[in-house]
């Protein structure tokens, strides 16, 4: 049914879609039910605790046979720089006393946490079909362990140049990730955003520079995306802002209602979240202190100074200090359960292919 089978066979699905691993907006409920519609579901695990990471993963094994992907980012951290952390502070200070906070009060503790020893402990007692990485790939040793446990291995490439080193450095597919893109940047090669290409000119470039399927992303949340990615060379698809719309999607209220209203809303790339290029839906903060600012300290500090404001306000519906990831498509999409959307999305697609 499908004209390029090298996803489908590489991770024994049986649809071309990939469900986004959303750091914070989806857990085991929504990588089973992708899992049991055909698609490739996905687990993120840059937010969460190894423990939580093994409870989520068993919870999925417990529901479903399909395969499955669980997620890490590879940043390194950064080192402490009191003096930019404390400027940071001081440029949301008015904020702090707007909602009756202290100011001067130390920063909480972000909590991204990069593929390391333990995370690969996981992964060798857990054995997931599939492992992704966003920001690159885990040093050598890391990545030979998952790579021993049979897992294929895939990772964000944001230009050419990052597609050739990940598949010089083995990955099994290539996920080329387009500005449209919701959530982080996979960029790792370059910070410059001002270089990042749309989705429908990177595809093709990236499927003639490489021999390993590539999977598109970024502004795709229909059919007639999904059937444009394959026809420009891609052999799957990614989906993540689709999916923010379904039940299974652990989002907020102000975030729900913010991709409700898509349509009148429009996104931006920001660092003022965590120190690292990621659009979402432009709100009060972005717009006042960024949406680029120069004082964020890099990822993932900058979501340190940001979360006592965020825990203030979001209790009273408040969105002026949260992150809302979303791509740019976000105004096609329907609310569905996401096992529902996946089986609807393919369904269209190869219709729309068929006819060609």
């Amino acid at each position: 049914m499908w004209r390029d089978r090298r996803i489908l066979d590489l991770f024994g699905i049986e649809l071309p879609i990939v469900q986004a691993p959303m750091a914070g907006a989806n857990l085991s409920a929504m990588a089973i039910a992708v899992a049991e519609a055909g698609g490739l579901g996905s687990l993120p695990c840059a937010t969460i605790t190894p423990q939580q990471a093994r409870q989520e993963l068993t919870a999925i094994r417990r529901a479903t046979s399909k395969p499955v992907n669980i997620n890490f980012f590879c940043h390194t951290p950064p080192a402490r720089d009191e003096g930019r952390e404390q400027r940071w502070q001081a440029q949301l200070a008015a904020y702090y006393r707007e909602l009756g906070l202290d100011p001067a009060a130390p920063a909480p503790a972000s909590s991204r946490a990069p593929f390391d020893a333990a995370l690969c402990e996981l992964v060798e007692e857990m054995r997931p079909e599939v492992v992704s990485f966003h920001f690159g790939l885990p040093e050598k040793a890391l990545l030979e362990r998952v790579r021993a446990t049979g897992a294929k291995i895939i990772s964000s490439a944001t230009t050419v140049q990052e597609a050739r080193f990940l598949e010089d450095h083995g990955c099994d597919a290539i996920i080329a990730q387009g500005a449209e893109a919701g959530g982080h940047r996979g960029m790792f090669l370059t910070d410059d955003i001002a270089t990042q290409v749309g989705t429908f000119a990177l595809v093709p470039q990236v499927a003639d520079a490489v021999k390993v399927p590539v999977i598109a992303a970024g502004g795709i949340s229909d059919a007639r995306g999904i059937a444009a990615a394959l026809t420009l060379g891609a052999s799957a698809v990614q989906i993540g802002t689709a999916y923010l719309f379904s039940p299974e999607a652990i989002v907020s209220a102000p975030h729900r209602a913010a991709l409700r209203n898509a349509a009148a809303r429009e996104t931006a790339l920001t660092n003022v979240f965590t120190g690292r290029p990621a659009r979402g839906f432009v709100n009060r903060v972005m717009r006042e202190v960024g949406p680029m600012s120069p004082l964020a300290p890099a990822f993932p500090l900058a979501g340190g100074a940001l979360a006592p404001l965020k825990a203030r306000s979001e209790p009273q519906g408040s969105e002026d200090f949260m992150s809302l990831w979303s791509g740019q498509a976000a105004s096609l999409c329907r609310e569905q359960p996401a096992g529902e959307l996946t089986r609807r999305l393919a369904a269209e697609a190869l219709a729309r292919l068929s006819q060609d």
